[in-house]
């Protein structure tokens, strides 16, 4: 699968623990799908909500070009429907309410039929004791490939 990636959420990966990942659409305007080609796009504050039966990207930041049409220019953190199947949204909404799980954005890229994507968890919240157990455990392992790299200069 050829991916185009144009923004990751690199502080959802340090701030949550996926549970099970999905694969959404976005409904999107014109010029925002043309902002999300030149990489105008900040997804890192963002979240995903339910309203009205239906789910939504917040918070993120698609800001515009000045080269698109000035007539109309669309907020940059309006809410973005995602799309997915019901059986999907169902399964989303079970388990975000029933073991409240957040459910954040991974990545937005094009697939190869060139349509935006987001890439969605379900995410638990990671207290401050498995945050550093993270840190630890990759500055040990930065630290042994370090290791590893010296002491093969050294034959």
């Amino acid at each position: 699968m050829a991916m185009n990636p144009v923004a990751n959420n690199k502080k959802a990966f340090h701030d949550y623990e996926m549970i099970e990942k999905f694969e959404a659409g976005m409904v999107l305007k014109g010029s925002e799908v043309k902002a999300l080609r030149a990489k105008r796009v900040n997804i890192k504050d963002s979240y995903c909500r339910f309203i009205k039966g239906e789910l939504f990207l917040v918070n993120a930041h698609i800001s515009h070009l000045d080269t698109t049409n000035m007539h109309y220019i669309p907020d940059n953190t309006t809410p973005r429907k995602l799309l997915l199947h019901k059986k999907q949204l169902d399964k989303l909404f079970a388990k975000s309410t029933k073991e409240s799980l957040t459910i954040v954005p991974l990545s937005i890229y094009f697939n190869e039929k060139n349509r935006a994507k987001v890439s969605i968890a379900l995410a638990k919240g990671k207290k401050l004791h498995d945050k550093r157990d993270d840190l630890k455990k990759k500055t040990l392992d930065r630290e042994a490939a370090q290791a590893i790299k010296s002491r093969g200069k050294d034959y």
